[in-house]
């Protein structure tokens, strides 16, 4: 260990037998379809990819286009669990789908996209199951479901240690999700002039170890990092990030998604629906938008948005699955080769603008005691994370 805290320099040529041995356990057409990303990420972290198991709850626009982002990617399997039977909406949202159950009528379409992922249907009814149906499966994901369904899956998920993604989309907007409960990764890069220590970044980021080796005559550095998550049913009730609420510059930034998504939520937990555009629903569902603008300290909420969030409410806009789908996507394959930063944990899109932005939503609290665990975040204070 140098005198940074930096552990010394690893050996290239151990890494290059290492990687020669995960290389013999990928067949010689693989390594050929799979060059490109071999090339970008290392063939390590195409091997986890290539063994990993994925749970797909629902199967409508955006579930679609994760499952074909996914197994053109070359996972190991993917189960999608879907009961419900398909729609005429569902057909004009979506090219897997013919007649019948959603997922068992898409499930060959799918397989042919990559015969070497092995695609599998599960059509009960998710809610019915509890942690243990989730072990086998390295990540899950859940699509279009209402907040309890939600957090009930994300529950399960925590108990069994299992990865988990959320997500969904009205018409224009859509949003993601990620409790990934405790995630390490590796960021590789050429080593600057400001040192790189080991502490905490960030109230959910802290630098575990760096090392350092040469690489084509540059000093390249490897830094493993570590993100802690909060579960969905406290990140829905989490302020925003501290260095939202100083100015009211930074406060009108806020999309105006996450204030109305929240009271979506609420509604659809006491009418177990969507708003519909009577009257009273449109106005009750104003009360909640608004209050819960107000809980998150913002500026008062657009009505030209709600009005606009309302009317996009249930609808499947092909191009928006596409964005929000690849984006979900891309972070899972990212997770499984460790090698980037994950998302933080709520991604929201507004098609309507084209404009995404993502808030790292959790329960953080001033620390009062001079506690010498704390670590100041860099935005004029010192916080501690509470995560179950």
């Amino acid at each position: 260990m140098n005198g940074h805290g930096a552990l010394a320099a690893e050996d290239a040529a151990g890494e290059t037998v290492a990687a020669v041995a995960l290389a013999q356990t990928i067949s010689a057409d693989e390594i050929a379809l799979y060059d490109r990303q071999i090339r970008l990420w290392g063939v390590q972290a195409q091997e986890r990819i290539r063994s990993a198991n994925i749970l797909l709850v629902s199967l409508r626009a955006l579930g679609a286009e994760i499952a074909k982002n996914l197994i053109l990617n070359g996972i190991g399997s993917l189960t999608i669990v879907d009961s419900e039977p398909t729609t005429e909406d569902d057909l004009g949202a979506q090219y897997f789908l013919r007649e019948g159950d959603r997922a068992v009528a898409a499930s060959p379409r799918l397989q042919e996209l990559n015969p070497r992922v092995a695609v599998r249907v599960d059509p009960t009814d998710i809610r019915t199951r509890d942690q243990n149906f989730y072990h086998p499966y390295d990540i899950v994901i859940a699509c279009d479901h209402d907040f309890d369904t939600l957090s009930i899956i994300n529950a399960a998920c925590r108990i069994a240690q299992r990865p988990f993604y959320a997500a969904a989309i009205h018409g224009f907007y859509g949003f993601i999700f990620a409790d990934l409960i405790s995630h390490d990764y590796i960021i590789t890069r050429e080593r600057s002039n400001v040192v790189t220590t080991v502490r905490p970044e960030t109230p959910t980021r802290s630098v575990l170890a760096v090392s350092t080796k040469k690489e084509n005559g540059k000093n390249i550095e490897m830094v493993t990092k570590r993100e802690i998550y909060s579960p969905l049913l406290l990140a829905n009730t989490s302020p925003l990030p501290p260095e939202y609420l100083k100015t009211a510059r930074k406060r009108r930034t806020v999309t105006p998604l996450l204030p109305c998504l929240r009271a979506l939520w609420d509604f659809q937990r006491t009418y177990s629906r969507l708003p519909t555009h009577v009257h009273a629903d449109i106005a009750t569902f104003t009360t909640l938008a608004t209050h819960k603008n107000a809980e998150l300290q913002l500026e008062k909420l657009p009505s030209e948005f709600l009005r606009s969030f309302l009317q996009n409410l249930g609808s499947e806009i092909v191009p928006v699955a596409a964005f929000v789908g690849g984006r979900l996507a891309e972070d899972v394959i990212n997770v499984l080769g460790k090698r980037e930063q994950p998302l933080q944990n709520f991604a929201f899109f507004d098609g309507d603008g084209f404009v995404g932005q993502i808030y790292a939503l959790h329960p953080i609290f001033p620390e009062t005691d001079g506690n010498a665990n704390g670590e100041s975040d860099g935005i004029g204070g010192t916080v501690s994370v509470m995560v179950l």
